[in-house]
């Protein structure tokens, strides 16, 4: 039997935008009442006429947001925002109940509104569709307006988008050094704070931790993401998934020599303690590349590429390259070995400039090229 009402304890909450209701509600109850009111456009006498509230699903986001809820670090603290039409909406102050229901007018019979689809996703529809076709049934925080026409729910949908700054990417991987649990993401963020304050690196007090500059320190010319991004497809193809296996289960599976040879990092973070080695690895090939161009590599200042976002994404793409000719099994390579790889480049300090390497993923990708043919070495 087909469920006709939805009986909710609500607390009422006033803004200026107006006033909504804050209650729980089951995912598989919220997407019985919702419908997914995409942003489009139709013709109307030759009129452009943009209709609906939300853009258009990414179903490559849902797939990302249904592997995370399926994960032990599932969670949705943040409300999603539903519109009801009044009819379909009864209050009852006494009792703080808010019932919703399906609604057929007394007069015209033809005036129906179904149970299923009485209420319109404001804000909430990615993470709402991931549960569609799941037994996962959470309690969510959904806050519900009542009554509003659809010029209000495209003003609080765009206010609140609008409203959400970006998340600093830098921050987001230096808070996983509070997670108790094993991840890729942590020993990178680790990785890359050791590559920052040990003395002998050649990224010593160079990458900016949270993203922003550090007060009193002059040369920093990376942010902690760009190298956390650069160090992190190394180790995994899916952080989601390993995180998760490091907080569930806490052993990592072998995965051969085919997935090495594309993750040169795995073994070693497979091991849990030999994330020195990963260090060291990076240290010597860095190392080496300082030592091959170091007038290049030592400018941080306008027109500087190598030491540089453009210059780091090149390099560390060409590092798997280098470390597979160099062995076929997770060993540390020493520096030597890699400066005998750079030594073979025609490549000058001059060379390292903008005009040659644009900013941009093109300057990086033209500068892999470049170490490529100017070493030898085929991919």
């Amino acid at each position: 039997m087909s469920r006709t009402k939805l009986q909710l304890q609500y607390q009422e909450i006033q803004q200026e935008i107006g006033t909504f209701y804050s209650t729980v509600i089951s995912a598989q109850k919220l997407l019985e009442i919702c419908t997914f009111d995409f942003r489009k456009i139709s013709e109307n006498d030759g009129i452009k006429e943009f209709l609906g509230i939300q853009r258009p699903l990414k179903m490559d986001r849902v797939r990302e947001i249904q592997k995370f809820i399926r994960t032990s670090d599932g969670c949705f603290p943040t409300s999603i925002v539903i519109s009801v039409d009044e009819r379909c909406a009864t209050l009852i102050p006494e009792s703080h109940e808010l019932v919703l229901h399906s609604y057929e007018d007394a007069v015209d019979a033809e005036i129906v509104i179904p149970f299923r689809g009485i209420a319109t996703i404001i804000d909430g529809q990615h993470r709402l569709k991931a549960f569609e076709n799941t037994s996962i049934d959470w309690g969510l925080s959904v806050n519900i307006f009542v009554g509003i026409d659809e010029g209000t729910q495209a003003s609080i949908f765009s206010k609140v988008n609008l409203a959400q700054t970006k998340v600093n990417k830098s921050l987001v991987y230096d808070l996983f050094a509070l997670d108790k649990g094993r991840s890729p993401e942590k020993t990178c963020h680790e990785i890359v704070v050791a590559l920052n304050s040990i003395p002998e690196s050649p990224f010593y007090e160079r990458i900016k931790r949270l993203g922003s500059a550090t007060d009193g320190i002059f040369g920093e010319t990376l942010s902690q993401a760009t190298v956390v991004k650069g160090i992190l497809p190394y180790i995994t193809k899916d952080p989601m998934t390993d995180r998760d296996i490091g907080k569930r289960i806490g052993v990592f599976p072998d995965r051969g020599a085919v997935d090495f040879e594309r993750r040169i990092f795995y073994p070693f973070f497979q091991k849990t303690t030999a994330d020195a080695e990963i260090l060291a690895i990076l240290i010597n090939y860095f190392s080496a590349v300082q030592d091959r161009w170091p007038i290049a590599w030592n400018n941080t200042g306008k027109g500087a590429i190598l030491s540089r976002t453009n210059g780091f994404n090149g390099l560390i793409r060409f590092l798997r390259d280098v470390y597979l000719t160099e062995t076929s099994t997770p060993v540390v390579i020493s520096k030597e070995r890699f400066h005998r790889v750079f030594s073979r480049s025609t490549l000058t300090d001059e060379q390292f400039n903008p005009n040659v390497f644009p900013p941009g993923s093109s300057g990086a990708a033209e500068l892999y090229r470049q170490l490529c043919d100017t070493t030898g070495i085929k991919v």
